[in-house]
């Protein structure tokens, strides 16, 4: 049962990690300063941190327009959940 806390740990650090990234991204672009690659911010959302992408891209209005984000993010939060649910049948089949 440790390893549910550690994926809780992680989860929530990867999605503060996710809201952080967006909302510097976010100034730099205001700022017009050097950018976080839309590339990297799309790996920080599969990497567990799609919940606070998509939060930060609501609170912050930030990359709403972009399809890449706006379709993106949510469906690698949708693959995210189905694994997830398919890895609580497996272990509890």
């Amino acid at each position: 049962m440790v390893w549910i806390f550690v994926l809780v740990v992680y989860l929530i650090t990867a999605n503060i990690f996710a809201y952080i990234a967006m909302a510097k991204d976010k100034d730099a672009a205001q700022k017009k300063q050097w950018r976080i690659k839309e590339s990297t911010l799309m790996w920080i959302a599969a990497l567990g941190g799609s919940i606070g992408m998509l939060w930060a891209m609501h609170k912050l209005r930030h990359k709403t327009k972009h399809d890449k984000f706006r379709l993106g993010v949510p469906l690698i939060l949708l693959c995210q959940i189905l694994l997830a649910i398919f890895i609580i049948v497996m272990i509890y089949k």
